[in-house]
């Protein structure tokens, strides 16, 4: 299907006045990455367009990757980027082409929405910029203008992603899961202070996702560099029991690592879906 028969497809299915619809296979910069992992015969399909959020009172990137070549009515996970990316990171990282291999290899359909959140760790510093309340709250309206289901079965993060991924997931009901990579988490203040991001100590204390482990209900998998700085919080996020699944392997906190991790993150999302 060319570009200009699934713009319309979209444009008459789902609703929507103006998108951008790419078929996308992935970063053309990026290194080698093993085949068994993002090779697939299916072109995924990236709708990438603009939305107003009024909780964060600007207008902001939200890109929907399908693992096939049109829009369907599919499970969703929510993917949160790190601090000074955007969206854009999910695309430049390959994340497409890496869920349609999923799907390919059996692993049950789903689709990935990617949303812009600024560089607050997906917290509210300022109350004129909410992006967990973005999250809750108008995100599913979103959804459903993509044809995805409403409510999120959870959420992808990347670094700062993964501090705001499982805030996510201990403020909505499911009990919803995640799958974190190279998680920017903080064993003590000193280290949340040097960020410049919360207003104070007990603001962090209420939003540190190891403060607040016995939240965590659902699936949780975490993935990090042992050349990583946080590698100690991921290991102290592993060590609380409340995970599903933790993996340490070589690489630092970049995006070769992220490359590198994130179809096992993927398959891992995958089969948490009921």
């Amino acid at each position: 299907m060319g570009a200009t028969s699934r713009r319309a497809l979209l444009l008459g299915g789902v609703g929507m006045s103006v998108m951008s619809v790419t078929a996308c296979t992935g970063d053309p910069a990026a290194p080698p990455r093993p085949s068994t992992s993002v090779e697939s015969t299916t072109t995924p399909l990236v709708v990438d367009v603009q939305r107003q959020s009024t909780a964060r009172g600007r207008g902001v990137r939200v890109i929907a990757m399908f693992p096939g070549s049109k829009v369907e009515r599919l499970p969703v996970f929510l993917a949160l980027h790190g601090r000074g990316s955007t969206a854009g990171l999910f695309l430049d990282l390959g994340v497409p082409a890496m869920l349609a291999a999923a799907v390919q290899d059996g692993v049950a359909p789903f689709a990935v929405l990617a949303v812009d959140g600024g560089d607050s760790y997906w917290v509210a510093e300022d109350p004129a910029d909410d992006p967990q309340k973005m999250l809750i709250e108008e995100v599913p309206g979103w959804l459903t203008e993509f044809g995805l289901i409403e409510s999120p079965v959870g959420a992808l993060g990347i670094s700062m992603g993964a501090y705001g991924a499982l805030n996510y997931v201990r403020a909505v009901p499911g009990p919803p899961s995640a799958a974190v990579l190279s998680p920017a988490l903080f064993t003590d203040w000193s280290q949340a202070r040097a960020r410049n991001v919360f207003a104070d100590e007990p603001a962090w204390l209420r939003t540190e996702p190891l403060r607040h482990t016995d939240d965590l209900h659902g699936a949780i998998g975490v993935w990090c560099g042992t050349s990583d700085p946080f590698l100690p919080a991921a290991k102290k996020l592993v060590a609380s029991g409340r995970t599903s699944a933790g993996k340490f392997t070589g690489g630092g906190h970049d995006p070769a690592y992220w490359r590198s991790a994130l179809p096992e993150a993927i398959r891992f999302l995958g089969g948490v879906i009921r």
